[in-house]
Order: C-alpha cells, then structure tokens, then sequence
C-alpha cells in the first residue's frame, strides 16, 4: 500500500510506501525535515514531537531509505519507480556519498596530524629506494593511524608490489574510496597528492608544517581523482606540473570525481572542502603551492 504524500514545505507530491508511515526525513526536492503521515491520519506531519513517534525515531541508514521512498519508489509486490523521481532518488544518493567522502578525507587529515606530531613533518609522497625509483607510498604510511592490524603486515623490507605486500593490494581500507566509485575494484585509491616542486608533497622529501607559508587553510594536500587505476599501495599520484588546474576536465589527468559539479580534496589544516568545476585556474594553481605567497582559500 502506498500513501499519498505532499511536502507541506515546497509542494512537491509523490507516493510512499506504508511501512516509511510515522517516520521523518528530508524532502526530496527542498531538503527540510518532514513527517510521513500514520495510516488514516488526515494531512501530513512537520518535524515536530507530535508527529513523530520516539520509538520510530531515524538514525542515518533509514533516514536515507524514506528519502528513496518520498522521491517515488513504492512497495507493491515489488519495487515500482515513478521515472520522474529518478533524479531525486540519485541526488539523495549522492548527497550521502559526498558526506561519506568528507568524512573519509577528514579521517586522513586526522592520520596525517599524527603523522606530523609523531614526525615533526608531512610523509613525503613516496618513501625511494637506493636509484630513487618510488617504493612505498603516502597511503601506506599512514597506515598506522587508519588501520593498525593491516599496517602490522606490512612489510618496508621490500617493495609495494612484493611478495607479501603483492597480496594486500586487494584489501584497500574503506577510507581510501570515494563511495561514488563503488563498484569499482577495491583496490583503486580515489584520493591522491599534488606530486612536484613548491606543493606540500615534492616526492621523496618532507614538507614541514612551518614550510607551508601560505597557511595550512591555503594549501592543498589530499586531492580526489576518479577512474585513475592507482592500487593503493601503489607509490604513484598525480603529478603537478602537468595540470592545468581545472576539476572535472575531459582530459582527464585532474583533480575529478563522479561528484555532479565539482571534486572534493583536503587542505593542510585537515578540512575537507568541496572544489567546484568553476573555481578559476589561477585559484586552484594557488591553492596547490605551499609557499607561493598567493592569498588564496577554498570557496
């Protein structure tokens, strides 16, 4: 049974399958709180004690699945999709994959405090060998901080391919995947450094906070790029020297994400902001220096 349902905010009608009845969530389309009204009950509830029963009170999971339900789809012997709400299904799935992505990149900022407090600096890019070739990289530095079981079978003794090592690249830590990547492998990284001169990542050295002179909330660290085939172990990131500073470009090589508008990435004051594709190149070049006396910080 499906109940007909109108946001008393912003008018927006759709049907709603019974069992989401006495519970609340954003609305579809303007994104304040609602009530689905209880079988029988005339009208419709507003976020409210009243209209809201404690014991069906939402965590997040649900609140996610009665924003599916209001943006159309109803239970009757199966799932029926009103096509004209498909935009709204995936807006809300994507707003949850954004939040999931922030907390994912503030997850690493924290890792890469403690890396700092315990170093005294950044991790370089990647740790070389004796003829400088890359061996290991950020990621699995931070180890450690995000995932102590997995960094304790890590081995520094050969490299990120080796034997032992060759058999953890399928067992990447959540918190290195954007969720708008799924189902992509699980073992490809969304999130990459700025690798090159003047950035807070120059390769195998340590960029020291008192380096970053144009100010942690001024600097990038921790970049999202999407469909880049990087296992995550692998000691292999996005080179700056190349770009051409803009987010989303069709050429690829960029800062990206499967984000509709923009990319998300991390400043050096271990806060996740979302870059829109509009932000202007010079900007973004400003934002990827260290010491480049730009006046310059994340929209």
């Amino acid at each position: 049974m499906a109940i007909a349902f109108t946001c008393p905010h912003c008018g927006f009608q759709t049907n709603v399958a019974d069992e989401y009845a006495g519970q609340s969530g954003p609305c579809a389309r303007c994104g304040k709180t609602i009530t689905v009204p209880l079988p029988g009950q005339v009208g419709y509830g507003v976020d409210s004690p009243a209209s809201l029963p404690r014991s069906r009170s939402l965590g997040s999971n649900v609140a996610i699945a009665a924003l599916a339900a209001m943006a159309g789809l109803c239970c009757c012997g199966g799932l029926i999709g009103i096509p004209v709400m498909v935009p709204a299904v995936q807006a809300a799935r994507e707003a949850a994959h954004r939040a999931e992505c922030t907390a994912n990149l503030r997850r690493i900022g924290v890792a890469l405090q403690q890396y700092v407090n315990e170093y005294q600096s950044l991790p370089p890019a990647y740790v070389a060998d004796a003829q400088g070739r890359p061996r290991h990289s950020w990621r699995a530095l931070l180890l450690p901080y995000l995932d102590p079981p997995l960094a304790a079978r890590y081995r520094f003794d050969e490299p990120w391919d080796g034997p032992n090592n060759r058999r953890l690249h399928s067992q990447m830590p959540a918190v290195y995947r954007c969720p708008s990547e799924e189902p992509r492998s699980t073992s490809l990284t969304s999130y990459v450094v700025l690798v090159g001169p003047r950035t807070a990542f120059p390769g195998s050295k340590s960029v020291a906070p008192g380096d970053i002179t144009d100010g942690a909330r001024g600097t990038l660290t921790v970049v999202e790029v999407s469909g880049a085939d990087i296992n995550w172990l692998e000691p292999r990131d996005l080179p700056a020297g190349g770009l051409n500073f803009s987010i989303n470009a069709p050429r690829g090589d960029e800062i990206s994400s499967l984000h509709p508008d923009g990319a998300m990435v991390l400043t050096a004051d271990g806060q996740a902001h979302f870059l829109p594709d509009w932000i202007e190149q010079p900007r973004l070049k400003g934002l990827s220096t260290i010491a480049g006396s730009e006046d310059v910080l994340p929209p």
